[in-house]
């Protein structure tokens, strides 16, 4: 099987994050990037169908150069291939990213592309289906388990109240949910290999953000927090300020 993952550089969510000066923008001294941890499920789950039915793993990724340190993480993994989308934008909205890999991918024969269900910086969860639109492809997402069979893959999803399960045609898109797996440690032998690997660039004509940034600013500063008494006598006083201040009961 041909498999494909896409996969995000993001900030690493323990980096302080701060607007940059010109206020429309993240200021990036100090912020450490990794791979986007649901895309590393989308790429585990790859490496997992292909231990099981062979085949090849390709992972893809829309960015500048500094990405190679996320894709060789990947190839150290187990991935086959890497490649990379030459993008110098820093900040691109949901739609221009997935035209992007949608024009990637449609050179690239595949008989799954992996999505993670959201990157963690812009928690749009859109990019992959998007891709799936682009491409005519049914799409299922925050897939918690994924069963390939002849032609066919069958997927659970968690929905509100219980567990949907859908047969989906191959070629389809998939966005992966946290619980999918449990991703591998890359071995000292898959680091060794990744570092020799090529990563192959691969240059397409850069579509328009759609989304212009007018305004980045932090949320204001949190309220000092009162306490109205202890125990069971506070009750009342507790009672009356969620009513008449805070507005919830």
């Amino acid at each position: 099987m041909k498999l494909v993952a896409c996969v995000k550089r993001v900030p690493d969510t323990a980096s302080p994050v701060r607007p940059a000066a010109d206020g429309r923008s993240i200021d990036l001294g100090g912020v450490s990037f990794v791979l986007n941890p649901y895309d590393e499920y989308a790429v585990e789950e790859c490496l997992r169908i292909k231990d099981a039915r062979g085949g090849e793993v390709t992972v893809l990724s829309a960015s500048g150069a500094d990405a190679s340190k996320e894709l060789r993480h990947c190839l150290a993994m187990g991935a086959d291939r890497a490649v990379l989308v030459k993008d110098a934008a820093v900040d691109r909205d949901a739609r221009s990213t997935a035209a992007l890999l949608a024009a990637a991918l449609k050179g690239m024969p595949f008989d799954i592309a992996f999505f993670g269900r959201q990157a963690v910086d812009h928690d749009n969860a859109q990019v992959g289906l998007i891709v799936a639109t682009l491409l005519g492809l049914p799409a299922v997402a925050e897939v918690s388990q994924v069963e390939v069979g002849s032609g066919a893959v069958t997927v659970r999803r968690e929905a509100e109240g219980g567990i949907e399960v859908h047969e989906v045609p191959l070629p389809c898109v998939l966005t992966a949910q946290k619980g999918l797996n449990e991703p591998r440690y890359a071995s000292l032998k898959g680091i060794m290999k990744a570092k020799k690997m090529q990563i192959e660039e691969m240059a397409l004509e850069i579509p328009d953000s759609l989304l212009d940034v007018l305004r980045m600013e932090p949320p204001p500063p949190r309220p000092q927090g009162r306490v109205v008494g202890e125990g069971a006598a506070a009750v009342p006083a507790l009672v009356r300020l969620l009513r008449d201040e805070a507005k919830v009961l």
